[in-house]
């Protein structure tokens, strides 16, 4: 009886022991079902994002080649409509080739070269640079403040 008794708790024992095993497994298996489906989650919003990233940065270039166009636009107006002669035909002739030549230059560069350039010339003159943006800095509070 007693060797009954042993071998009925031994076999308690294995199907206790099967049992934990088996929960161990599907609990495994559960959470590496859960991280693969958090990772391809985390990897599909990646991807919209640069996605949306990169509609926002196409859309900037085009409304940037859109105010380079508009810039020309207006130059060829201006040579139409104002004289041609005198002081006044000197200044809108000046004007007009200002406007044509920063249109051409937008349109051609995008924001990307505008950007480009302006970080050049920022490294190649920081001091000038620096005066620039505290005078900016300066003129925007005086203008926003209240007296």
């Amino acid at each position: 009886m007693a060797n009954t008794a042993s071998s009925m708790r031994g076999k308690e024992e294995s199907r206790t022991t099967g049992a934990g095993t088996d929960i161990k497994n599907k609990a495994e298996e559960l959470g590496t079902t859960a991280l693969d489906k958090a990772k391809e989650a985390a990897s599909t919003v990646a991807d919209k994002a640069r996605d949306a990233a990169s509609a926002a940065g196409q859309k900037a270039e085009d409304a940037t080649a859109a105010v380079g166009h508009g810039m020309r636009s207006l130059a060829g107006t201006i040579r139409e409509h104002t004289p041609r002669e005198g002081v006044l035909g000197t200044a809108s002739s000046t004007v007009a080739k200002t406007l044509e030549s920063g249109g051409r230059y937008l349109e051609q560069e995008g924001l990307s070269g505008v950007m480009d350039d302006l970080t050049n010339m920022v490294r190649r003159n920081p001091l000038p640079a620096l005066l620039i943006g505290v005078g900016i800095g300066f003129l925007l509070a005086r203008a926003t403040t209240r007296r």
